[in-house]
Parts: C-alpha cells; structure tokens; sequence
C-alpha cells in the first residue's frame, strides 16, 4: 500500500492521472501544475470545461501559490474549519492556474489533515493536486476501483485501492463579506449562524 503511495508521487510529477482514496470519496488527480494533466480529467470524466476542479492542499500557506488573497476574518473561519470535509471557495487569479479555474476567478479549496496521513504526505511532497470525484459527469462517483476502472480503463496511469469508499461529498461553502454561505450540504454540517 505504502508503496503505490509512492508509486502515486512520480505518477503526478510526470503529468500522469491516479486515481486515488480522498478523506471523501475515490478521487481523480492530477498536479495543479500540469495543464495537460488538468485538461485530461475534464476529457475523460466528460466534465463540463466551465465547472472549475476542487484542489485539495495540505496548509493555509499552500493558498499563497494561487495568489489567494485573505482578510484576518476569513482566514480564522478557515482555521476553525479546516482540515475537514470541508471545501471553501476562495478567489484567485493568477494567470498559470487559469486551467483549473475554468474562466472563473475563484476555485475549491479543501485542506487535508495529517489524520489523512498518506494523502497529506503525498500533496506535501508534490504540491496541490485536483480531485474531482472519480466518475464521467452525471454519473455516481466510485465506491470501488472496479468501479473507477470501468468509467476510465487505462486512460489513468495508477489505481490505489482503498476498499469501498462509500460517503457524501464535501461540504462546500463560500466566505463573502466575513459570512459563510452554504452551496452544498455535505458530510460535515455547518451552522451559519
């Protein structure tokens, strides 16, 4: 097991596509830094190309390399959030990450915790990755590899086996104006009070 982990680092250094356990469902990724890798996941999950990808990180300094731009007040809403399943909409415009923005000024953004510790370990040797869900649009995301196999076949370059991963998504939430604003429930429940 350790070993595909390893196995996952090189795959997503050279621009290649694993399919891999998130802390939510069965993820597809790739490196934040390859657009040709970004621009495969939206070929083969058949994603509409205005629908920009959740990045998962591993820090709130990790935010520094899109050019996130933050007031006191939301950084300590995602102190008290994160890590969790929790996916934070944030703005950023840098031109390199105009790939996984998808023509928005704004991307996704979820930090993995340590509890998480090969995928933690994983994006803090290699940099953000994407991590959409792994299945075509419109369609149940994996519960299993065998699943994930039959949606991408050899069009990803590694499967790592976790078992089924069975779970509701992440919640994902906006912070405008130092308020949250819920856009999808998910599994971890939030009170906007």
């Amino acid at each position: 097991m350790k070993s595909d982990w390893i196995k996952a680092e090189k795959v997503l250094e050279n621009g290649g596509l694993v399919v891999l356990p998130t802390d939510t469902l069965y993820g597809l990724t790739a490196s934040v830094l390859s657009k040709k890798a970004v621009e495969k996941i939206y070929k083969i999950k058949e994603r509409d190309k205005s629908k920009p990808l959740i990045i998962l990180i591993h820090s709130l300094e990790d935010l520094n390399k899109f050019g996130v731009k933050m007031s006191k007040e939301q950084s300590e809403i995602l102190r008290k959030i994160w890590p969790g399943k929790v996916t934070i909409e944030l703005e950023h415009s840098l031109k390199k990450f105009s790939h996984i923005r998808a023509n928005h000024n704004y991307s996704g953004f979820r930090m993995i915790g340590e509890k998480n510790k090969n995928l933690f370990d994983l994006i803090k040797k290699v940099g953000p990755i994407v991590a959409p869900s792994a299945n075509k649009e419109g369609f149940t995301p994996a519960e299993t590899i065998k699943e994930a196999k039959y949606y991408f076949g050899d069009e990803v370059d590694l499967y790592i086996n976790a078992g089924r991963k069975v779970g509701e998504p992440s919640t994902l939430i906006r912070v405008k104006n130092n308020k949250v604003e819920i856009l999808r429930q998910g599994k971890v429940k939030i009170n906007v009070k």
